[in-house]
């Protein structure tokens, strides 16, 4: 066991370790919102940067993730993977930290711009591999929904108030000197999880011979393609991200503006009550789970995510009307996306083994996240050739029919989490169903 659970799983709100992890990483999630918003802004501000240049620095964020299923295999050799968590909070730290000394001295370039968020992006993938072993060492399995509900809803309470936060800061001490924070809060979080007491598993072998890392990383995706749990997932969170970049936030603020008429203000206030969705449904996820079953809640979610897209879509009438449709837009999809990953996120750690889990996550990332730059450029294209309006629509009816890949495997029979000791393919009502594959 990882963790207490004699008479039942207890709240883990009352086990120090996790309470020491979450406090980490919801200090460095509100520190994220600060630099999303003041990269850009000093691209934009301090060196004019083209729309084309600000759309690279986006994009060399992401593209590390590309790698990330070498990289995971990479992780999966190393005994300690907290180590690395923590080697990953300073690296992103001490980059971000580059940025008011250079501005200070009046040496920032776009170039140095770049070369962090290449760097970051890649100690980011970093963390990510290294996080789901760590993860299970950390949190009993009766306890997964509950702790992806929390870490979840720290990550949407960030994007809630972090904005607004972030842009005080930005406007009081100047887009490059508001980074600091974001710096420090990689600093505390290296050090909460640093100071955690826990005795991680020799899972790793710290780079003993054994079988080359293309492939071990052969090995992470053809486990995945062999998993009618995890291909499923993938190819249902693949598809939906796909489509929710084609929709993507860009083009729904360019549609608010344009199509719907809608100020800067009512634009931000719209999108900034419809955020107070994603911290709805990250709190609500345990307890809904519980009541339908986590399949069916993956279910839901996978829906429920992206349909709401075509209410923003088919927007029209007085101003609070098409305001309102814009709101409850972001809210009901951010209830989605919060029922589909806490519940996902937690199955999916259920059935991965031990030894496989970093290989496993960067193969994730890999097609997960290497879809989205792919999405948003088809989003582009399919504006520029059909309309906002009609884009948006693609976006929410494709996105919607990634619900197909749900239906033809076991999950929507998951009621519960399989029991500790089993890994395998899930079959009816949670059970486990034949041998690990």
């Amino acid at each position: 066991m990882t963790a207490p659970e004699a008479g039942g799983p207890i709240s883990l709100w009352q086990d120090r370790r996790f309470r020491r992890f979450w406090a980490g990483q919801s200090i460095s999630e509100f520190g994220d919102r600060i630099t999303e918003l003041a990269l850009p802004l000093i691209a934009v501000t301090a060196l004019s940067a083209s729309a084309n240049q600000v759309a690279w620095l986006t994009a060399l964020i992401w593209i590390p993730n590309l790698l990330a299923i070498i990289l995971g295999a990479w992780v999966d050799r190393r005994a300690r993977k907290r180590r690395l968590m923590v080697l990953a909070d300073l690296v992103r730290g001490s980059v971000l930290l580059s940025l008011p000394v250079a501005y200070l001295l009046d040496v920032v370039s776009l170039g140095q711009l770049y070369a962090v968020a290449l760097l970051t992006g890649t100690a980011a993938v970093l963390f990510n591999t290294a996080y789901p072993p760590f993860f299970v060492q950390l949190v009993p399995r009766s306890s997964y929904v509950e702790a992806n509900s929390k870490l979840s809803a720290s990550r949407s309470m960030s994007h809630v108030v972090g904005p607004a936060a972030g842009g005080g800061l930005v406007q009081a001490l100047s887009a490059p000197v508001a980074v600091v924070v974001d710096a420090l809060s990689y600093l505390a979080s290296a050090i909460l999880i640093g100071r955690i007491p826990l005795v991680e598993s020799p899972a790793g072998d710290d780079g003993a011979a054994g079988p080359s890392l293309l492939r071990r990383a052969r090995e992470g995706m053809a486990f995945v393609a062999r998993n009618p749990v995890l291909r499923a997932g993938l190819g249902c969170a693949t598809t939906v991200n796909f489509f929710t970049f084609v929709a993507g936030s860009g083009l729904m603020v360019l549609f608010a503006s344009r199509d719907l008429g809608l100020s800067a203000g009512a634009i931000g206030l719209a999108l900034g009550v419809g955020s107070t969705g994603a911290l709805l449904g990250a709190v609500l996820a345990p307890r809904i789970s519980r009541r339908i079953g986590v399949g069916h809640s993956i279910v839901v979610g996978a829906v429920l995510f992206p349909a709401p897209i075509a209410i923003a879509a088919g927007a029209g009438g007085p101003l609070w009307a098409r305001a309102g449709a814009l709101a409850a837009a972001e809210f009901l999809s951010g209830v989605g996306v919060m029922l589909f990953d806490v519940n996902l996120n937690s199955l999916q750690t259920s059935v991965i083994p031990d030894g496989m889990r970093s290989r496993v996550a960067g193969a994730f990332s890999t097609v997960n996240y290497g879809i989205r730059p792919v999405g948003a450029v088809v989003g582009g294209l399919l504006a520029t050739a059909f309309g906002l309006r009609a884009t948006l629509l693609i976006g929410a009816v494709g996105g919607a029919l990634s619900l197909l890949w749900l239906l033809a495997s076991p999950i929507p029979r998951v009621r519960s989490l399989p029991p500790e000791d089993t890994v395998a393919p899930l079959g009816d009502a949670g059970a486990p169903a034949g041998s690990p594959p």
